[in-house]
């Protein structure tokens, strides 16, 4: 069974977490499960961007982005090349290192 290690986030899991995962649960419903309260606005339907991370390892096991996913994360705050929406990223049979980014697109807009 796959680990997921979730690398400390300030507010959200500031230990950071590592738990063991199914394989086919996407990496949302993964920290939910477990405690961790990544946002999640449109109810993981992939219509925004507040659950995206960072996948640090482990990011080809994952299912590829649709382009759907691809179009929505271009608006993502942080964006990197292993950027996912976690309601879409699905854990395979490998460990994964996640980060969840410090803001999502809602924390900056209501900043300024």
């Amino acid at each position: 069974m796959p680990q997921v290690i979730f690398l400390p986030h300030e507010e959200l899991c500031p230990e950071g977490k590592v738990v063991e995962a199914q394989a086919g649960v996407s990496i949302c419903d993964l920290a939910l499960a477990n405690g961790i309260e990544i946002e999640h606005a449109c109810e993981k339907s992939c219509a925004c961007t507040t659950c995206h991370v960072i996948v640090r390892e482990g990011y080809d096991s994952l299912n590829e982005a649709d382009e759907l996913e691809d179009d929505m994360l271009d608006k993502a705050w942080g964006l990197e090349p292993e950027s996912r929406l976690s309601c879409q990223a699905l854990v395979d049979d490998q460990d994964l290192v996640v980060e969840i980014p410090k803001y999502t697109i809602n924390q900056v807009s209501e900043q300024h």
